[in-house]
């Protein structure tokens, strides 16, 4: 055993998706058109908020930094793996490897932080409109952004710390489709009881306590919804907080449902069906989420564009 830890490994071997050859070109042309999907989509919500100077307010300051970790979520994982599904050598070096896991954690955490602050920023805005301009500084809000990068940047750089100083075994085969930690960690030849407990006790930090938190802000805004007398009220608060609502199931129901079930009830297939679910679908649909379900993004789309076109016929 102490002559298997000594094995030096260079390179991953990332086994993908199990897909049959004759679908492949269909499969990789599908998720092609999601990646495409996900950082246009991303990248016109980033574009909208810094241009259209009625959407310079603290949700959409959230907004934007939460399109740039998805566009960059998804960028971490789907170009090395469309490039390994028309490739014939699916490998991953060492230090690539870890340099994935390190900025998958990253902007994986740094999302959870965002929810985090976006719920805080819906639950001032209702339940206290009036205090909502004093509450929501833009102090504050820069304060929240720049807290969620450092912790997201350090928790990730302990993960991957701990990582770096285990050994691995002759076999360097993951069964997924990117370096999940998790995967690497049962490829250990070292001890890794560790990275298990630090795993252990800072997922219920960067994952339950923001989920509670997020629990906790709209069981407040229903509460206090509830206490509005008209109907109209009731539907124009539901309206504001139906875009965010609907990004926190999406993100924390496959998470959860991944990592807070038990591992023997996990299959390899779902693990990474699930995966799939919150690295490629979640980061392409948030887009449309807050668009079509938007008002405002709406109304920055048709001004942008509508500038666009006054400024084209003037030039012409």
């Amino acid at each position: 055993m102490a002559g298997r830890n000594q094995t030096v490994i260079s390179e991953f071997l990332l086994l993908g998706l199990p897909i049959e050859s004759e679908q492949q070109n269909l499969f990789y042309a599908l998720f092609l058109a999601t990646y495409l999907t996900t950082a246009l989509g991303n990248l016109l919500i980033i574009i909208l908020i810094r241009l259209d100077s009625h959407l310079h307010t603290p949700m959409y300051l959230f907004l934007s930094n939460l399109s740039f970790s998805d566009l960059c979520f998804s960028s971490v994982t789907m170009p090395k793996f469309l490039q390994n599904m028309q490739s014939q050598d699916p490998s991953i070096s060492y230090a690539g490897c870890l340099t994935q896991m390190y900025f998958f954690l990253f902007f994986g955490d740094l999302e959870s932080f965002l929810l985090v602050a976006m719920a805080y920023d819906r639950y001032v805005a209702i339940c206290f409109p009036l205090r909502y301009s004093t509450i929501m500084s833009p102090k504050l809000c820069l304060s929240l952004v720049v807290l969620s990068w450092v912790l997201t940047m350090f928790h990730a750089l302990i993960h991957t710390l701990l990582m770096a100083r285990l050994c691995f075994c002759a076999d360097s085969v993951i069964p997924h489709f990117f370096c999940d930690m998790s995967a690497l960690l049962k490829l250990s030849c070292s001890d890794t009881r560790v990275n298990e407990l630090v795993i252990f006790i800072t997922g219920g930090l960067i994952l339950v306590i923001p989920f509670l938190l997020i629990i906790l802000s709209y069981a407040r805004i229903v509460s206090s919804i509830f206490k509005v007398p008209s109907v109209r009220g009731i539907h124009k608060a539901f309206s504001t907080c139906g875009s965010h609502l609907s990004v926190v199931s999406l993100f924390y129901g496959t998470i959860i449902g991944l990592y807070l079930c038990p591992s023997s009830s996990n299959s390899p297939v779902k693990e990474i069906a699930m995966a799939v679910m919150y690295t490629v679908v979640t980061p392409m649909l948030n887009p449309f989420i807050y668009s079509l379900r938007n008002r405002d993004m709406k109304g920055a789309l048709g001004r942008v564009f509508f500038k666009k076109n006054i400024l084209v016929c003037l030039w012409w």
